[in-house]
């Protein structure tokens, strides 16, 4: 039995973003978050969304208008992490502040930072769904409205070169990577970077249930369906520039409310 498909214009994409509606007020955190506060909600956030594995990961934040670091320290698992234990690190990764040493891999960070003065935030660590996708050197298709959000940013690096322990690995890191700003790294993990701290957050508990969604479409076997480019700009700039705060703003409530100490 055929069956009679419509033909029909598709409307032309609306704008999206704030170019099409803004909200007048957001519900409010309940209070202002200092820069390492913001980092640690952030290790918090992340590790109970799954994004983490146990030891390994690491975020950097840009201190101010300078070229130092803050960073988590060694030892800490992101689910434990407050804000009293940032610590702070020059461009070469000494030790400036802070009560522990940090990760060698520190240079992942530092060498991207050096190379991006757009990129704020640098996020690193090793989510299931994530490293399924890099061994499989499979990048996430465009599935679902959400993976919008990463139109034009996406990258694959194809070899593995081991732990990233010194400046020359992360110098050679940070040109394989370019001007993308989410990169899955073959047998390894996924890089995410962001202007600040609230997209980056966004952005990378986002990108583990879209590889999620592309792990399991791939074990379905079945074709499937993608989001057309034309509608993907629209939907980017409605989710980075209306839904930041809004995933932002009620994480750390929701966090707050079980984790008060993570502030201290």
């Amino acid at each position: 039995m055929t069956l009679e498909v419509e033909q029909r214009r598709a409307p032309e994409p609306v704008a999206g973003g704030a170019a099409e509606w803004t909200p007048r007020v957001m519900p409010p955190i309940g209070r202002d978050l200092d820069a390492r506060q913001k980092l640690a909600c952030a290790f918090r956030i992340l590790g109970r969304s799954g994004f983490t594995e146990n030891i390994a990961g690491h975020i950097t934040v840009r201190a101010g208008d300078t070229d130092e670091l803050w960073v988590n320290p060694w030892g800490l698992w992101w689910e434990e992490i407050t804000a009293s234990d940032i610590c702070r690190v020059s461009p070469d990764a000494r030790v400036l502040a802070g009560k522990w040493d940090v990760t060698p891999a520190i240079h992942i960070h530092t060498e991207l930072h050096r190379r991006r003065p757009d990129v704020r935030v640098v996020v690193h660590n090793h989510p299931y769904y994530a490293t399924v996708l890099a061994a499989l050197g499979v990048l996430p298709e465009f599935l679902h409205q959400t993976g919008s959000m990463f139109d034009g940013d996406l990258a694959f690096i194809d070899e593995y070169t081991g732990e990233v322990a010194t400046a020359d690995l992360g110098a050679d890191l940070a040109g394989r990577i370019g001007d993308k700003s989410v990169v899955l790294l073959a047998n390894h993990g996924v890089i995410v970077t962001g202007p600040s701290v609230e997209e980056a957050t966004y952005r990378a508990a986002t990108i583990d249930r879209q590889c999620r969604l592309m792990y399991d479409v791939l074990v379905s076997g079945r074709d499937h369906t993608l989001v057309t480019p034309g509608l993907r700009r629209s939907m980017k700039a409605s989710l980075l520039e209306r839904g930041t705060d809004f995933f932002w703003n009620g994480a750390v409530r929701a966090l707050l409310r079980d984790h008060p100490e993570v502030l201290d």
